[in-house]
């Protein structure tokens, strides 16, 4: 990331009335170390919540810092007793420390950072905070904004952000963090550092918050500034076609919002007939007639107001909203450099063939496991899981037609001093000190070079052979549990008794809506099968590149090829999951059948089919014995005829 440090620094204080400052060394305004010194210490941002601490709430206390200091958060009460400390510090970059006091005292209180190694004069940060001791004043609502502004988008806020998404979803490496909805782990105060931050009980009201994956980036985004009262936005576009990629045709924005749905370009409109994918609440969309004006969200209060313009987001956005051209100004996301300090937790990676992830963590290298990035996802069926990076579940493609797909960050808000809001340029960004970030070099390394510098990313140390392996191996085996849950869904449609899933014709059956998004897997089996072919190519990927790897002493490449392929065959047998049939009984399969049954998984994405036929089970075998459901003949013959997207690993155009 560039920034330029000392012009940065006027630039991070916030506006009047925002709930975070910059913290500055006590001792050093007092001693008035030489310029320089303490620069680093100068951008770190500390976020006291709630919003206006007092007594009869938990005071929780996050401090983020752009460099990777070494320090103790600690939070001093009035009486100068160290009610809570906090050692451990997450991230990279930003690096963040979060401390909590379960029942503060009214009074002062001092949030201090004591740092190790560092010169005597900045070696203390302090920061007082207040804490009432009767309830505060909520906030409400306010005409002409969804809801008020206190903040601005800067560095500072940006680091706040990647803290606050790595804290939401963290879990150890080896855990399986999976959630029904999104909402589940919002409710989590414990995870959810904002949680009731504007002490409105926000987070108390059930708000159902169920984002699919095009949402996820949009409603964590949303969430955010809401909590924190910055600006916001999307855009409205297409999802490209006819070999054109999408392109966004309007903007609103929390000033600005969208009421009701006017009339659109004949290309937007083909792609809007199927954006009610909207992960929670659906409403069904026509081009024509218009629906009468729901209630504005401010008439609704605060909290439920947000609630209600989640909605409006969810009908507005899609996964071809984060697909558009790197170099195109009139967007939400624009692309940044491959490196370890522009791929922060927030960051949206768009897929080319309609997905959205966002990274949430990154585990660096050590000397005996590889780097790693950690990304969640939104499913149809509302699921929120995290999964790793890798080729199989991260897809990159050369082919304008399909947009521009890679890693992104959220554009800049500003509001000029009119009130207008606008969208940083690309122009802008690169020459802003607190970003600086804008980058056309995912557009220019191709394929294989992405997956590679990808690599170097993650773990710039030349990789043990065995040990990259296995990496490749556990992520596979993650995606082919994720999709147990999938396929479950879809048995569990198929025994609620409403009936077949109707199947789109042709590309349709990638991106449409009802049960068959919900429940059939096309494009998580396409991504399957890309995975598969990765984990089945990986000896010869050590071989094509071996100078990334520590190669054994002594051993030409082609032996540890040949080891490479022994270990995977052992490791794929050994490996096992289950998965419920029809009948309910569970099934035990191993990664290696999974493998041995791609001929046979190139169809088994229809809902209608018995999930023994789903995991490929060969007919007439014990195995498939208690399959007793078949989909339509005439969805066969279609599938039939779709079949060599699957075979050839290539999703079709859009027509």
């Amino acid at each position: 990331m560039v920034l330029a440090r000392h012009a940065a620094m006027t630039a991070l204080l916030p506006i009047a009335g925002a709930c975070f400052v910059v913290l500055v060394s006590a001792v050093d305004s007092q001693a008035q170390a030489p310029a320089g010194r303490c620069e680093d210490a100068a951008e770190l941002a500390v976020l006291p919540s709630p919003l206006t601490p007092w007594k009869g709430a938990p005071l929780r206390v996050l401090v983020a810092a752009e460099k990777p200091i070494a320090g103790e958060l600690s939070l001093i009460a009035p009486d100068g007793s160290v009610a809570a400390t906090a050692r451990e510090r997450h991230g990279g970059p930003p690096y963040f420390w979060v401390a909590e006091v379960a029942t503060p005292a009214a009074g002062t209180w001092r949030a201090k950072l004591t740092r190790e190694s560092a010169p005597a004069e900045c070696g203390t940060i302090t920061r007082e905070i207040a804490v009432r001791a009767d309830k505060p004043a909520a906030p409400h609502s306010v005409a002409g904004s969804i809801w008020p502004l206190r903040n601005q988008w800067n560095r500072a806020n940006e680091n706040l952000y990647s803290a606050w998404i790595e804290k939401l979803f963290d879990a150890p490496l080896d855990a399986s963090l999976s959630w029904p909805a999104l909402h589940e782990g919002l409710r989590d105060p414990s995870r959810n550092f904002l949680y009731n931050h504007m002490s409105l009980n926000e987070d108390s009201m059930k708000l159902i918050v169920r984002p699919d994956c095009a949402d996820l980036p949009y409603f964590l985004r949303a969430y955010f500034a809401f909590k924190m009262g910055l600006p916001y936005g999307y855009s409205k576009c297409s999802r490209g076609g006819g070999g054109a990629g999408p392109k966004c045709y309007q903007w609103f924005n929390i000033a600005h919002p969208e009421e009701q749905r006017a009339a659109v370009p004949a290309e937007q409109r083909t792609a809007s007939a199927s954006n009610n994918l909207a992960g929670m609440l659906r409403q069904a969309q026509a081009p024509a007639p218009l629906a009468p004006p729901a209630p504005r969200p401010q008439q609704l209060g605060l909290a439920a107001g947000f609630g209600a313009y989640l909605r409006t987001v969810a009908d507005g956005v899609h996964s071809g909203s984060g697909r558009t051209a790197l170099n195109d100004d009139n967007t939400d996301t624009y692309p940044v450099p491959l490196s370890q300090d522009t791929l922060r937790p927030g960051t949206v990676y768009a897929d080319p063939y309609g997905h959205l992830l966002v990274l949430v963590k990154r585990v660096p290298q050590t000397e005996g496991a590889a780097g790693v990035f950690l990304a969640v996802d939104g499913q149809p069926d509302g699921t929120v899981a995290r999964k790793r990076f890798w080729r199989g579940n991260f897809l990159f493609a050369e082919d304008r037609a399909l947009g521009g797909p890679g890693f992104k960050h959220f554009r800049p808000i500003v509001v000029s001093q009119n009130g207008a809001m606008r969208r940083l340029t690309n122009d802008e960004i690169a020459k802003h000190p607190q970003y600086g970030d804008f980058s056309l070099e995912q557009g220019k390394i191709g394929l294989e070079g992405f997956y590679d510098k990808m690599d170097d990313v993650m773990s710039p140390a030349p990789l043990d052979p065995q040990r990259a392996l296995m990496e490749v191996i556990t992520s596979l085996e993650e995606q082919v549990k994720t999709r147990v849950t999938s396929v479950e869904n879809g048995r569990k449609f198929q025994m609620s008794g409403k009936g077949e899933a109707s199947m789109p014709d042709g590309p349709a059956i990638f991106e449409t809506t009802g049960a068959w998004e919900d429940f059939a897997t096309p494009s998580r089996d396409l991504r399957l099968l890309i995975a598969i072919d990765v984990v089945r190519n990986f000896p010869d990927r050590v071989a094509r590149r071996p100078e990334r790897y520590a190669m054994p002493q002594g051993k030409s490449v082609a032996d540890v090829k040949a080891e490479l392929e022994s270990v995977l065959a052992s490791e794929l047998a050994a490996r096992k999951f289950s998965y419920p049939r029809s009948d309910g009984s569970q099934w035990t399969l191993s990664i290696k059948d999974v493998l041995e049954r791609a001929h046979e998984l190139e169809m088994a994405y229809n809902v209608n089919d018995c999930v023994e036929l789903r995991w490929g089970a060969p007919e007439k075998s014990e195995e498939a014995a208690t399959c007793k459901r078949h989909a339509p003949q005439a969805q066969r013959a279609k599938m039939s005829g779709y079949r060599a997207w699957f075979h050839e690993r290539r999703r079709p155009p859009r027509a």
